[in-house]
């Protein structure tokens, strides 16, 4: 009969008292929201852009050559893999770093946003990030052809600075889940033995 009381004082209690200046600290989180806005602009800029270059590709078609089309076309995946970039960044970001979207349940709810904190966001992000310059090398290799003419857009030491580059997102990238992994076993292994 005494576990009633103390159940119902347990329910009643109230969240403890936060120090004005941890408020303040907690609070400057929302500064935040003005950046992912900005984001959000960003992106609407792009879906212009897209529908720009599609409106380019579609009047151009018939007197395109195949390279052409081919090139347009990457450069319209490229704008498609940095707009689901920015929604990652957005959703991720914000879900992460300042409040709940409260979304459990809705139909549209991203498969990765259940399970999505700083970690699996940098991961994310930068394999996003190793996909557009994949894209952006293989516009530059496609375009190779040309080099040491005045129709080429590239040099061969632009090529290579091209190639180190990416060759150094994907490097980062694998340091960054190396050490995401060593960190998780790290955490695994304290929570076995505690």
């Amino acid at each position: 009969m005494s576990s009633e009381p103390k159940a119902r004082l347990a329910a009643a209690s109230p969240q403890p008292q936060i120090g004005m200046f941890a408020q303040l600290i907690f609070g400057s989180r929302w500064l935040q929201v003005p950046l992912y806005v900005g984001l959000i602009v960003a992106q609407a800029v792009y879906v212009f852009l897209f529908l720009k270059e599609l409106w380019h590709l579609v009047l151009h078609s018939f007197d395109a050559s195949e390279q052409q089309i081919m090139l347009v076309v990457l450069g319209l995946i490229d704008v498609v893999m940095i707009s689901n970039l920015l929604v990652m960044v957005i959703v991720g970001g914000y879900e992460t770093f300042v409040s709940r979207l409260n979304l459990d349940g809705h139909p549209d709810e991203p498969e990765w946003l259940s399970h999505v904190n700083a970690s699996v966001l940098k991961i994310k992000l930068a394999m996003a990030i190793i996909g557009i310059s994949s894209i952006s090398l293989l516009r530059t290799f496609i375009e190779a052809g040309n080099l040491g003419t005045t129709r080429s857009n590239f040099t061969e030491s632009g090529v290579m600075w091209q190639v180190l580059i990416h060759l150094t997102f994907i490097i980062s990238a694998i340091g960054i889940a190396w050490v995401d992994r060593i960190s998780e076993s790290g955490h695994r292994k304290e929570a076995h033995h505690g």
